[in-house]
């Protein structure tokens, strides 16, 4: 009978260690676009405003986007583009970092942007370099939000005239359906890019932009778990 329990006990938490070391998996029809072990299929955009010698590597599953050297960030962007999709990622971003998540985004970064920024506009739809006729706030995002912690996003990005929408750990934060593509040239496709906002002012132009607080010094977002849906 003791032999017994002791093999009990062993299974049990042989079960249980084997059940907590699963991974979780990204959600079903979605393929994944980073392969977990390095950048392919990626590559850092030569030609932003936001730098082009960002500090971008792999490391344990994890993309991690930090400046290089301090002040300058930058994009990282997928090869492929992309039309109509769902987007889903997980994220966990040091507080007093801007950055974004990239949609339908050029090779300078010219997209729709879901912001990603504590304090600031965590989940906020705007635009990187353009207009965006109609934004969103992520009135909501408080109530789910993670802090210090892995959050997943799911972005559903379709139509010429695009209607966006994002959840954040499985709650809807905003339903938008633009009036029009405001992309200046009506582009209907584009990049997937994650941003680490610049922070020094590196420009006679950029000094209208007062950021020098946008980016903590070695502070980091990461993004694991990064996958698609193409949609018709």
């Amino acid at each position: 009978m003791f032999l017994q329990k002791i093999s009990l006990l062993l299974f049990f938490g042989i079960t249980l260690n084997l059940a907590q070391a699963q991974p979780e998996k990204i959600p079903v029809g979605f393929t994944s676009i980073f392969n977990g072990k390095d950048l392919a299929g990626w590559h850092t955009s030569r030609t932003s405003h936001q730098g082009t010698t960002g500090n971008f590597y792999v490391e344990n599953g994890v993309i991690t986007l930090k400046q290089r050297p301090y002040g300058q960030g930058g994009i990282l962007l997928t090869d492929r583009t992309y039309r109509n999709f769902e987007l889903y990622l997980e994220a966990k971003i040091d507080s007093f970092c801007n950055g974004g998540i990239f949609l339908r985004s050029s090779e300078s970064g010219m997209a729709y942007q879901i912001e990603l920024a504590t304090p600031g506009g965590l989940g906020d739809l705007l635009g990187e370099r353009m207009n965006v006729s109609k934004g969103a706030k992520a009135t909501n995002i408080a109530r789910v939000w993670k802090t210090n912690d892995w959050n997943a996003f799911r972005i559903r990005m379709e139509g010429d005239i695009p209607r966006i929408r994002l959840w954040v750990n499985d709650e809807l934060m905003w339903d938008v359906t633009e009036p029009v593509n405001d992309f200046v040239a009506g582009a209907t496709s584009g990049m997937i890019g994650l941003q680490a906002h610049w922070s020094a002012v590196y420009s006679k132009a950029a000094e209208a932009f007062e950021m020098s607080g946008s980016w903590k010094p070695d502070a980091a977002h990461r993004f694991r778990r990064i996958a698609i849906k193409e949609l018709n």
